[in-house]
């Protein structure tokens, strides 16, 4: 067995690795080999007694790269096609693959790695060693796997100016591209830390992309999180306060109302990253953004490919999960409506039940709280449903929608999407009581305290105002340009406009998380229906709810007057001056409005531009558009395609999201493409709209929920802080108990 111990010799270590005099010595005298060793005892390794395993295609850099880092941390590099597997075989690797075959050689390279036991080394595997289970999880033990990711055009380049023509498992009727990716799933399987390296990064860059990789890998423990009403001043001394990923996932609010955001920002992308990411799937694309957005101590590498491949995998209609479409000119819609409830929500809330579950403590059960004013709803309804049972007897939700304030097909979804552990409760007024009531529980801490001690439940949020809502709409937007990009209608690098129609202001954070990490968004346009009270924000500066009353529209969804997202906009543009942030919301709860001062304005109107649709307008829109193309808008898209006509210079490509589906919204849609008499059953409705052969189809998943009998059966509660109490109480005893 080979023996490697992290202390380095320097005769025995060349700049190519292990010398021929070492590695006699390790196979033949370990016991003495590590005396030697120690007595040139130098310990500079980032890990410690751990080794960084150094994995990917051949073709990936994986020996170049390990002399570099080997060499920055002054610790033993260790080759396995150099060092362990010819000097076991005595033979060049191209001779073993010549005598036994593909399959034989595998079962030999796993063996012999096996054999190998290090400390505090650099080890590069071969391109097909995690093709062996047994010697990758002897390998795990003592090490952190990095996966060095090269798109497979890049290596297939590479392969060939190298003159390789085969590699382990290439045989006549398989090509050199179809082995590639099916490594991948190999590869996948065991990494810790993914290093993303594009067609031409040098070499030493990859290596301090490894070093930094490893370095945010072994402490986790620095990505903590801030409220945006906390001072600088104050976070100093409040470091056993301090709060991570799993905890701001669980607890939603920050304890002083605000709301949690990354203490050191969000990851920035190369230009480089990004492209490497062009021909990739989009849960390919979800998984290497989230990886850097979720420390790996919360949620390792392996556990959320899991969740996203859950999450995305046979629940959405589309197989592109959020396609991009050509609509007219220079005008594109980014289609979010291909999930099980139809929405754009389902993006988040398929992935943050699973992620909520895997993060909470298995000691306490949970009730999460929503409010909604349309779509959340159903998707958050669906989402916690579609947990395994045992997640599902800990884990419950509550649904709380105006009862008039949404349309009578989303008002039977909702319905309909209840389970076991998922309700809906429909209260006596609009969303924005709802909202603020929730947020009151929140922070209503004898209230809270009592749930726990008494019925041992812990209250949780999952509206956008919970961090974990907000990373998955950084993931779609980002995918957009990078679809854009793949079908040549732009170069990477070129500009694109953003219009969203914006009520709470979480999707428009997407795309505005998304430029900061490095996506080329010029402007993101927000797009309001008549409550249209950003609209003004955004041209003047001046938030005033004063003398305002919600309007009901045909756009529900962003029927907001308090857009609470708004907050960390303000708490980045602000430079994380919490108490600034602080000054307008209570200013805003006291006296119904704030103003921002001339230099936050001026950044502000440097990211977004405003515009607002009147009902006449959106309702001309869906007809014109159904008239000249034969696609169906729905209510919400219909007030961005309004808002964008008016405000874009089409100088640029302008994506425009398309957050929900036509069907959830057909009596507004009938009478938009001029249809007289509307039957007012929902099913009715829709079976009317599917008649006119319409692009795109009719929601297979709506159609099959509201098909349920049963779809008007739900409790109904009095707009009173103590009535929402008493059933959270009630449904807390009826579940948990």
């Amino acid at each position: 067995m080979f023996h490697v111990v992290r202390y380095r010799p320097l005769r025995l270590i060349t700049q190519n690795g292990l010398s021929s005099m070492c590695l006699k010595l390790m196979l033949s005298r370990p016991v003495a080999f590590a005396q030697i060793w120690k007595s040139w005892f130098s310990s500079h390794s980032l890990v410690g007694n751990k080794n960084i395993i150094l994995m990917g295609p051949p073709g990936a850099g994986k020996t170049t790269v390990g002399r570099i880092v080997g060499q920055k941390l002054d610790c033993p590099v260790i080759d396995i096609d150099d060092h362990v597997l010819e000097t076991t075989w005595n033979m060049s690797v191209a001779e073993k693959l010549q005598e036994v075959g593909n399959e034989q050689f595998l079962e030999e390279e796993g063996k012999a790695l096996l054999k190998l036991s290090a400390s505090g080394s650099v080890i590069s595997l071969t391109g097909s060693n995690p093709m062996h289970a047994v010697g990758m999880q002897h390998m795990k033990k003592n090490g952190i796997v990095v996966y060095l990711d090269v798109p497979t055009t890049v290596i297939m380049s590479r392969l060939k100016s190298m003159k390789v023509d085969r590699i382990v498992g290439h045989s006549s009727g398989i090509s050199l591209k179809d082995i590639l990716q099916l490594r991948k799933q190999f590869y996948k399987r065991w990494y810790d830390i993914r290093v993303l390296c594009g067609g031409d990064i040098a070499a030493e860059v990859i290596a301090e992309k490894v070093l930094d990789a490893v370095e945010r890998y072994q402490n986790s423990e620095l990505e903590t999180f801030i409220s945006t009403r906390s001072s600088r001043s104050g976070r100093s001394m409040e470091k056993d306060s301090r709060k991570y990923f799993s905890d701001v996932v669980t607890e939603g609010l920050a304890p002083d109302g605000g709301l949690f955001v990354p203490e050191r920002g969000l990851p920035k992308f190369t230009a480089e990253e990004w492209q490497s990411l062009i021909e990739a799937t989009y849960i390919e694309r979800a998984l290497v953004i989230l990886e850097r957005c979720i420390p790996p101590a919360d949620i390792p590498a392996s556990k959320l490919a899991e969740i996203i491949g859950t999450a995305y995998g046979e629940n959405f209609t589309c197989s592109k999960i959020a396609p991009v479409r050509h609509l007219a000119g220079n005008q594109f819609l980014l289609e979010l409506f291909h999930g099980p409830t139809a929405s754009f929500k389902d993006f988040a809330l398929q992935m943050v039940p699973r992620i909520f579950a895997h993060c909470i403590p298995r000691s306490c059960n949970y009730l999460v709280l929503v409010a909604t004013s349309g779509d959340t709803g159903s998707a958050v309804l669906d989402g916690f449903s579609r947990l395994h049972n045992t997640d599902k007897q800990r884990i419950a939700v509550i649904n709380f929608f105006p009862e008039d304030g949404v349309s009578p097909i989303q008002k039977s979804h909702m319905i309909g999407c209840q389970k076991e552990n998922a309700w809906s409760v429909g209260v006596k007024s609009d969303f924005d009581f709802c909202q603020t009531a929730i947020k009151q529980i929140f922070t209503n801490s004898d209230y809270t305290g009592f749930l726990t001690v008494e019925y041992g439940t812990a209250l949780a949020a999952a509206n956008s105002i919970n961090w974990a809502r907000l990373l998955p709409q950084i993931v779609y937007h980002a995918s957009a340009y990078l679809d854009l990009v793949h079908q040549n209608i732009i170069p990477f690098g070129s500009p694109v406009d953003v219009c969203i129609p914006t009520g709470n202001f979480g999707n428009i954070l997407g795309a505005l998380y998304a430029k900061m990490m490095g996506i080329p968004v010029r402007k993101c346009i927000c797009a309001s229906n008549e409550n249209n009270v950003l609209t003004d924000f955004v041209r003047t500066g001046v938030y005033d709810l004063r003398g305002r009353k919600l309007i009901s529209t045909f756009s529900p969804a962003v029927d907001i007057l308090k857009s609470s997202n708004l907050e960390r906009y303000l708490h980045l543009i602000a430079n994380e001056d919490g108490q600034l942030v602080t000054q307008l919301y209570n200013q805003l709860e006291n006296q119904g409005h704030f103003q921002l001062r001339k230099d936050l304005l001026e950044k502000l109107q440097q990211d977004l531009m405003a515009g607002w649709c009147s009902e006449e307008d959106c309702l001309a829109a869906i007809h014109s558009v159904y008239t000249t193309t034969g696609y169906i808008l729905d209510t919400h898209t219909a007030v961005a395609k309004v808002v964008a006509d008016r405000l874009q210079d089409r100088t640029c490509p302008i994506i425009i999201s398309s957050t929900a589906h036509y069907s959830k919204f057909a009596p507004a849609i009938l009478r938009a493409l001029r249809i007289e008499e509307i039957n007012q059953n929902p099913l009715s409705q829709i079976h009317l709209l599917s008649s006119y052969s319409p692009l795109p189809p009719v929601h297979w998943g709506l159609l099959g929920t509201l098909k349920k009998p049963g779809n008007e059966d739900h409790q109904v509660c009095a707009a009173e802080m103590n009535m929402l109490m008493s059933h959270i109480e009630t449904l807390i005893q009826n579940h948990f108990m």
